[in-house]
């Protein structure tokens, strides 16, 4: 094998599958990444055996061929090297791969290609679904989070993808709150005999996906595989496999609040930052902040009043006017978790439904319909 591509381009894409890299993991293999010519371009590949990640670099290609190497000395011997072209010459007897850059010349011995495990490739299979880049990398930050981290119940630690008609809908729980996004697709951009109408991914992985994701390699074929155990997000540029998660997500639309007695239109730049500052304070309390809302008259807009006091610190208030309708109410939610759900709402101004202190209260983006976020609500002692 002999080729030579950008210093750059092979950067971003060591940087790509290093998301599936097991640094940790007892196959000596798992720790390396494949090299391999690939129709005059270079393909880069890791795997754990839970998920694999491939991507393709453009490339000269002088020699066919292909190695495995170290990823993590590889990716620091790339970073470190000038920004100009990149030489890798595979010595097949030896395994050793040459890499010249500029002045500089270094090699690395690799394991033969033949050990490294097969990963599946996309264009083997009917696409399940397909969307552009950018409206899936939104969707999976809007949601992702609010997985759960916690093992022990393995289904809440993914995000359930479920199609209808030209709909995806994507939802995450961890028993506190609940984060679900609609993605209106094309006639036509879901297969209509999908192996599969709902599954869960793992959500650290959609959101390692979500980091790699760019508008250079076009739309993103969204395909399960027909034994259904697995999903690949699959596009000119990358190649993401992930293992499905087993189980059965929560009936999550009965958890969605239908009625509410306050409703409110805010500033989301303006309540973010009283809810960071508000932070500052409810980390020594709990983390707990309080959302007192107080309706509007003839005489003047409704306000919102967001407090934290921990005994030992202090105490910080924060006010803003905003439309408020219905009753007087307060509510006392997680301050991370408020944070995080005010962060996900991308547009100008958010609307906050309630029903009083022990409901939950609900986030909505102003003029949008296609994301809703539920916090539940916490005690004050």
């Amino acid at each position: 094998m002999r080729l030579s591509c950008l210093q750059e381009n092979l950067k971003r894409g060591l940087a790509m599958v290093n998301h599936a890299i097991s640094p940790r993991s007892p196959l000596p293999i798992l720790a390396n990444v494949l090299l391999a010519t690939d129709s005059g371009r270079l393909r880069l590949a890791a795997t754990d055996l839970e998920s694999g990640i491939t991507c393709w670099v453009g490339a000269k290609v002088d020699e066919e061929g292909a190695v495995t190497i170290p990823a993590k000395l590889f990716n620091d011997v790339v970073n470190n090297l000038p920004n100009d072209r990149v030489t890798l010459t595979l010595d097949a007897r030896t395994q050793t791969v040459l890499v010249e850059c500029g002045r500089y010349k270094t090699n690395i011995k690799g394991i033969d290609a033949e050990e490294f495990p097969p990963i599946p490739n996309a264009t083997e299979e009917e696409p399940t679904f397909t969307v552009a880049p950018d409206q899936l990398q939104h969707a999976i930050q809007q949601v992702a989070f609010a997985a759960a981290s916690d093992e022990s119940r393995p289904v809440l630690t993914g995000v359930l993808m479920r199609l209808r008609d030209n709909q995806v809908t994507m939802a995450a729980a961890d028993g506190y709150r609940l984060a679900i996004r609609t993605l209106n697709l094309p006639i036509g951009a879901i297969n209509p005999a999908p192996a599969l109408t709902e599954f869960i991914v793992p959500a650290r992985a959609l959101a390692d996906l979500a980091r790699i994701l760019s508008d250079d390699g076009g739309a993103v074929a969204v395909t399960v595989t027909s034994g259904g155990r697995q999903v690949m997000f699959h596009n000119e540029m990358v190649n993401v496999v992930l293992r499905l998660l087993d189980g059965k997500f929560p009936d999550f639309e009965r958890i969605i609040p239908t009625v509410y007695t306050t409703r409110s239109m805010l500033d989301t730049a303006e309540v973010l930052k009283a809810v960071k500052l508000a932070a500052l304070f409810a980390t020594s309390s709990q983390n707990i902040v309080k959302l007192s809302f107080e309706p509007g008259d003839d005489l003047g807009p409704g306000k919102l009043v967001i407090s934290a006091n921990a005994t030992e610190v202090g105490d910080n208030q924060g006010e803003m006017d905003g439309l408020v309708h219905g009753e007087v109410s307060q509510i006392a939610m997680n301050v991370r978790f408020l944070s995080e759900a005010l962060t996900a709402i991308k547009v100008a101004q958010v609307a906050v439904e309630m029903q009083g202190p022990q409901s939950p209260g609900v986030f909505k983006p102003v003029g949008q319909d296609s994301y809703v976020h539920i916090i539940m609500p916490m005690t004050i002692r």
